[in-house]
């Protein structure tokens, strides 16, 4: 292995040869390595391993009903009062009428996430969901986070199990990953101390995986968290899919340092570096082996650097989104969303085959790599 300069790696790449799962302190061994070139090797060929060059992405829509949250996390500028001007709370009906604006063509997922509104009953959360499924039938609903399904179980005095069947049964197909933060509980009480805590997010998941919900999982860094803290929250989620098999991918979220009171109280006012969000993908794809996908989100990293994580382990970069605003009200520069087109293009052009998935991941269109016959991609 002449290519290898750090040879603490060469049992690593062994095990990563050979399929077989990293230590915890293997993880740690990559969070710390400078051979950032066998770093990217290594995420590459357990990618490849999975999904040769293929990598996915959906004609998706991107919505949140509410942005009133009485939760307070310190590192959100997305959540507003209700007496706040930039408010906004839409109806069941509104809803469906914003979906209706924004649709276009060929959309399959209708993703909403949205804050914790503390007047809503129970029921306007199954109306909503049994509204847009019977308005439009095609779209698959993923919604809810885990935070947002301890809430409802909450103000709907039911446990969450039940809270996930009701949902369900009203056309919920499949739930974000959002809410997961960092696990850790030094980070999560300066962070996000009102709400769901780790133990619980990841109850509730199981739970969701038990109804034959497929879900994902998501972890905000580049704030306060150290980097035993993350693979810690990495190994948490590995722990899990070994046990239910239950999620389709795992979202590294960059932190976005405008407008929240923790960048302020932290005097942060930088954007985590390419080179971190590179080797944070990474590390995520070599340690957690049996998460089918590892996304780059193009809405926090952005295009470009999306396009070179290709090469870093990931092989989903999320959708066309058609109005995003969690991340934007935080300060993401990227667009609020992308043409099917534009998505094509990006991954054409990392030299890799674009695939249209839908939100089980079912492959709906594979489309030809740059320089190659349409009939090859079939």
């Amino acid at each position: 292995m002449k290519w290898l300069r750090d040879q603490h790696l060469a049992p690593i790449v062994e095990k990563v040869d050979a399929g077989e799962r990293l230590s915890f302190d293997e993880g740690l061994r990559l969070y710390h390595t400078r051979d950032l070139n066998a770093l990217m090797r290594l995420a590459n060929t357990r990618r490849e391993q999975m999904h040769g060059d293929k990598t996915y992405f959906v004609h998706s829509m991107r919505l949140e009903f509410t942005n009133i949250c009485y939760v307070g996390c310190t590192f959100c500028a997305f959540a507003a009062h209700k007496t706040e001007e930039r408010a906004w709370d839409y109806s069941p009906e509104q809803v469906v009428e914003q979906v209706r604006r924004r649709y276009l063509p060929g959309i399959t997922e209708l993703h909403m996430s949205s804050g914790h509104h503390p007047n809503h009953k129970w029921e306007y959360y199954p109306a909503m969901v049994r509204q847009l499924r019977e308005s439009f039938p095609e779209l698959q609903v993923k919604a809810f986070t885990a935070a947002e399904i301890e809430h409802l179980s909450k103000i709907g005095k039911r446990p969450t199990l039940d809270v996930l069947r009701e949902l369900q049964a009203a056309g919920l197909a499949a739930m974000p990953g959002g809410g997961a933060e960092i696990f850790a509980d030094r980070v999560r009480l300066q962070v996000a101390k009102n709400k769901v805590k780790a133990d619980k997010w990841l109850q509730i998941h199981r739970e969701a995986h038990t109804l034959g919900m497929r879900t994902n999982a998501t972890m905000l860094y580049g704030h306060i968290e150290t980097l035993e803290e993350r693979l810690d929250h990495m190994h948490r989620l590995r722990e899990l899919q070994t046990e239910t098999g239950g999620f389709h991918a795992f979202i590294p979220l960059a932190f976005q340092p405008l407008g929240n009171t923790l960048a302020q109280n932290l005097g942060k006012t930088d954007f985590t570096t390419g080179l971190d969000d590179l080797r944070n993908l990474a590390v995520a794809r070599i340690y957690l082996d049996n998460f089918p996908h590892i996304k780059g989100y193009w809405v926090m990293i952005g295009s470009e650097l999306t396009q070179v994580s290709l090469d870093w382990g990931v092989s989903d970069i999320d959708g066309t989104i058609q109005e995003e605003h969690i991340a934007h009200a935080a300060g993401a520069t990227s667009p609020m969303a992308l043409s099917q087109a534009g998505m094509v293009r990006m991954i054409q052009h990392a030299g890799r085959t674009p695939v249209l998935r839908d939100a089980y991941y079912n492959e709906l269109e594979v489309f030809p790599k740059v320089g190659q016959n349409p009939e090859a991609a079939d």
